[in-house]
């Protein structure tokens, strides 16, 4: 309590602290001495990275921009057919910047060019910064723009950064979605409103202890007062053909913004498995080799939607709503297995067959509340979150098994249904202090709740007369309740040689699951500390060295401590383990950015304590009372798990129209943990490369191209060893219809060879897989963009309309 009493004093007397007010004011001529009406006037921070204050000169050009501190600033000024006029202001006092002329555009008004620039990237101590803005990635989806940033790789549903799955946010705000329904969402979402990408590789203590590495999707703050949208459509030809349409709509005026996408998409996606799993004796020689040979499709139609309202209240306040909704109304997967077991010299003894059909119904909502204030210095930000998310599947699956001669001997079939109802409550309160114009000082606290309640039942079911009988062994109900309190304080300093970045996290974790059927309860109560630091000395503009260190933690899933056993066939089985504890991940890096950023040089170490992997596990149970030849999916803690490495990256421009990004790792994993019958230990080295190329033809700039290629080499994943894979893509896209069109090509996996292949040796554990996965495929898309009309008719009211929305433009 004294610790709160003392935050709240802080708080308040921040906010109550007095700041002198200065005021910018000027005069804006054309190159004959004639005044410009209308031309803009914004104010940003010295990295141009937020819009402070803005207005637009009167019929005379003058202009005056009120309330601002004593800081210093980047003044812009702009008007069309004008060059953009840039000065940095240091404002000690009321500043008077008399007469500005701005220049005349090369271009005449009656042919103006849309300038399509190229993407830029930077590397800070903590970061990537990719910058999108204008250039022609925005013309596709948010997941397309993710698959071309550095450092990040979409392997299927699955969005990866350095062997880590990193926490999505959008604007600074966590996307609270599955890794499937994230991507549904991305890849239905417009990318025209994309700034950046960050690609933070060592998070402030702001963001969650379980944001090991974080990507924060941000999104320009257009200025211009108006509407505008777009619709499009994609056909995909893979295996299957896949179908889907969007539309996206951006309105704002003097008080309020609001942006509105939907996609809708209709899926049919195939994949094939050619699996060999080598049932071992007690000496682990072959005893008995499993050939399964599997076709999986799936059939699916999803909806999306996300939105964003945000209304300016005043300059101080500023309130947003905003959501993010996936909903799968129908989704159908079949499996079809066919496995032959043959002896140790590959005489066949028997084979069977499990078809599995599935039918899911699944919606996830959530709902973002932010209200942000302003204060004297500083500001204080309120975030609430509510995501509800319902999951159904009702499962059938038939067997049936023939002997040594191939004759049919008999049947067997169970049908499953699967609930599960989970509800996120959780709510932030952040303050920012500017300490002085090169430092800041955040604190802040949060609460999260998570409430799951999920059940399977399995029904036995007479193969000639249907008739189903409860399974109670492999039945169950389990309620999982998850609470965390936390608090950060964290510090900030940028100047000209040295830029540090360093905070403390706190986090208390309470989590109780209870297994209704068996009355086995898993609690867990722990209060860890999670610090972070980055420090980075410029020794020139050319040259400068960094290094940063961040713990995390990574805790398990409800859907990984429940007890269930959920049954692909008699054989196969996934099932949760309620003794999992969370993962704790420490990270340093040490690097160089040399030639301006043209070459990035890192050497990084993770140790990861108790790693959570799922791994298969054959249970190769042969005497002779009974043979239980079964293939268990389970996740578990590893003892020991390390990784480190080295990192070599490059991003250039070859010519005006031709950049390129290329990437090199090499690193070392090695994993250690005892399954009971001594320690296992595995270490192998492994290389994951990128070469991408953009291009950008015509006098008009209107076509552009890109292909890349990304190289993962043999790889230590959870015990099993998975082989080289190629991933490359070619996206071609033509503006057509003064522009307003867009005409996209891409091809994905030219080569075949982003399959992948596994294999397990260790112990009494021996098996390998392929995976063939729906990932050839040509799609061709087209968007048409509309609108950005202003929203008034009136000359005067434009006038007011456009002073006042722009003065109040400040967050």
């Amino acid at each position: 309590m004294k610790l709160l009493h003392i935050f709240s004093l802080f708080l308040l007397y921040s906010s109550l602290g007095y700041g002198q007010e200065y005021s910018i004011s000027g005069k804006i001529l054309d190159a004959h001495d004639r005044a410009i009406e209308f031309a803009n006037i914004i104010v940003f921070n010295t990295d141009q990275s937020e819009v402070l204050k803005g207005t637009s000169t009167d019929a005379s050009g003058f202009f005056i921009i009120n309330n601002l501190e004593s800081n210093t600033y980047i003044l812009k000024v702009s008007f069309i057919g004008y060059q953009t006029y840039e000065q940095k202001v240091v404002l000690t006092g009321s500043l008077d910047l008399k007469t500005i002329t701005l220049e005349d555009a090369v271009e005449s008004l009656d042919q103006i060019n849309i300038t399509v620039k190229k993407p830029t990237l930077r590397r800070e101590a903590d970061r990537l910064i990719f910058n999108i803005e204008k250039t022609a990635l925005v013309e596709g989806n948010m997941l397309q723009v993710l698959k071309s940033t550095p450092g990040v790789l979409v392997l299927g549903d699955e969005i990866t950064v350095k062997n880590s799955n990193p926490t999505v946010y959008i604007n600074d705000r966590k996307v609270n979605l599955s890794s499937e329904d994230l991507n549904q969402l991305l890849e239905g979402s417009s990318a025209n409103s994309i700034k950046s990408i960050e690609v933070i590789t060592n998070p402030s203590a702001r963001y969650d202890a379980e944001s090991g590495v974080v990507l924060n999707i941000i999104m320009s703050k257009n200025l211009i007062t108006g509407y505008r949208g777009s619709v499009n459509s994609n056909f995909t030809q893979g295996v299957f053909p896949r179908y889907d349409l969007g539309t996206s709509h951006f309105f704002k005026n003097k008080d309020i913004s609001f942006n509105v996408n939907y996609n809708y998409s209709k899926d049919k996606i195939n994949r094939g498995g050619d699996d060999m799993v080598n049932f071992l004796d007690n000496s682990n020689a072959i005893n008995e080799s499993w050939r399964s040979l599997t076709n999986r499709n799936t059939w699916s139609e999803t909806h999306s939607l996300n939105t964003n309202f945000d209304y300016f209240i005043n300059d101080n306040n500023t309130l947003s709503l905003s959501s993010n909704t996936i909903y799968i109304p129908y989704f159908k997967y079949s499996i079809n297995n066919n496995t032959l077991i043959t002896d140790i010299n590959n005489a066949f003894l028997e084979r069977f067959t499990a078809d599995n059909l599935s039918r899911d119904n699944k919606y996830n909502v959530g709902v973002d509340l932010n209200f942000r204030h302003s204060l004297t210095k500083g500001s204080l930000t309120f975030n609430g979150h509510f995501t509800t998310y319902n999951y159904e599947r009702n499962q059938a699956v038939l067997s049936n098994f023939f002997d040594v001669n191939n004759d049919f001997i008999n049947a067997s079939a169970f049908n499953t249904n699967a609930n599960q109802d989970t509800q996120i409550f959780a709510a932030k309160l952040d303050y920012s202090l500017p300490i002085n114009d090169s430092s800041e000082f955040e604190a802040g606290v949060k609460t999260s709740n998570i409430k799951t309640v999920s059940d399977i039942s399995q029904f036995d079911v007479d193969p000639n007369t249907g008739t189903e009988t409860i399974d109670n062994l492999n039945s169950d109900a389990f309620d999982y309740d998850e609470r965390i309190y936390a608090a950060y304080a964290n510090y900030a300093s940028n100047t000209e040689k040295w830029s540090l970045n360093a905070g403390l996290r706190a986090e208390q974790t309470n989590i109780e699951g209870v297994s209704l059927s068996t009355t086995q309860i898993n609690t867990q109560d722990y209060l860890e500390w999670f610090p972070n630091a980055s420090v980075q000395y410029n020794i020139s503009d050319r040259y400068n060295v960094y290094a940063n260190y961040k713990r995390s933690i990574a805790r398990p899933g409800y859907a990984d401590l429940n007890p269930f056993r959920f049954f692909l066939n008699e054989n196969y089985v996934v099932s949760g383990n309620p003794n999992l504890v969370p993962t704790f991940t420490d990270h340093a890096v040490i690097g160089t950015t040399l030639f301006s950023d043209l070459l990035t040089i890192e050497a990084y170490y993770k140790n990861y304590d108790g790693a959570i992997s799922e791994i298969p596990r054959q249970n190769n149970t042969t005497n002779e009372v009974e043979t239980t030849n079964e293939v268990e999916y389970i996740s578990v803690n590893f003892d020991k798990t390390v990784e480190y490495g080295f990192d070599f990256l490059t991003y250039f421009n070859v010519t005006d129209r031709w950049s390129i990004y290329a990437v090199t790792s090499f690193y070392n994993i090695e994993e250690e943990t005892d399954f009971g019958n001594g320690f296992v230990n595995q270490s192998l080295w492994s290389n994951y490369s990128v070469l991408q190329n953009d291009w950008t033809f015509l006098k008009d700039s209107s076509l552009n191209a890109s292909f890349t290629l990304t190289w993962v080499g043999q790889n230590l994943q959870g015990f099993q060893i998975v082989e080289d894979r190629l991933f490359s893509e070619l996206a071609i896209s033509k503006s057509i219809l003064k522009k307003k069109g867009v005409l996209s090509l891409s091809v994905s996996d030219l080569f075949n060879m982003q399959d992948a292949t596994t294999s397990v040796r260790y112990q009494n554990q021996f098996s390998r897989g392929f995976s063939d996965v729906d990932t050839r495929y040509i799609k061709l898309g087209f968007r048409y963009k509309f609108g950005n009309t202003r929203l008034e008719s009136n000359e005067r009211n434009i006038k007011t309309d456009e002073r006042d929305r722009l003065n109040k433009v400040n967050n």
